[in-house]
């Protein structure tokens, strides 16, 4: 797993460019290590052949659990990036928009709706395409490998966790939501959906 460089160099409203070097450059490679590490230990592990699979306690249960920890930390920041640096115009997403509408009756229902799961979550928010339901679903995540559902594919990340926004907004995470949409990728998010709901599982 390799560190994924932020794909927007323009300055952001409200968030500093220190958040970001500290969120991106810190936080987010963090996890990329630590999933690489744990990735190494499990093959060699598996090639030893000498583990216990103990519900209980073993160093095998112990890797697999913080795995998806890791894992998730990874892929939910790298969608949570990819998704700044836009202008906020979400006609530049005419089909996800209009599933939006179909959905919230209005885009800024969708948005309202998606904003206030933000509010009420702990860590994550994250508008998907849910592949086995074949509809566009929104699911809140307390942390990263809790809350997220097997066959829903991400198309609007959000990171709520304070980390994301305290240096520059205090406990303000409402405001933060606010610029949120004025920072949010579009077009990046049309090409996501219009890729996910070609996946169907029924």
């Amino acid at each position: 797993m390799d560190i994924k460089p932020l794909s927007f160099e323009k300055e952001l409203v409200g968030l500093s460019k220190r958040t970001l070097e500290i969120h991106h450059d810190k936080l987010y490679a963090g996890y990329v290590k630590k999933a690489g590490e744990i990735s190494e230990k499990l093959a060699a592990l598996a090639k030893s052949g000498e583990y216990e699979g103990n519900a209980t306690y073993s160093e095998l249960r112990a890797l697999k659990a913080e795995e998806t920890f890791a894992v998730n930390g990874v892929y939910l920041h790298e969608w949570y990036f990819d998704g700044l640096g836009g202008d906020g115009d979400w006609e530049k997403a005419p089909e996800l928009s209009k599933a939006l509408e179909e959905k919230w009756g209005t885009v800024e229902n969708g948005l309202k709706y998606f904003s206030a799961c933000a509010m009420a979550a702990r860590g994550w928010s994250v508008l998907a395409w849910d592949a086995k339901a074949g509809k566009l679903k929104h699911y809140n995540s307390d942390a990263h490998n809790q809350g997220g559902v097997w066959g829903a594919l991400p198309i609007i990340v959000l990171d709520v966790y304070e980390h994301a926004y305290f240096i520059d907004y205090g406990s303000d995470r409402k405001k933060y939501i606010e610029d949120f949409w004025k920072n949010f990728s579009w077009d990046k998010a049309e090409e996501l959906y219009l890729k996910a709901q070609e996946v169907r599982f029924d």
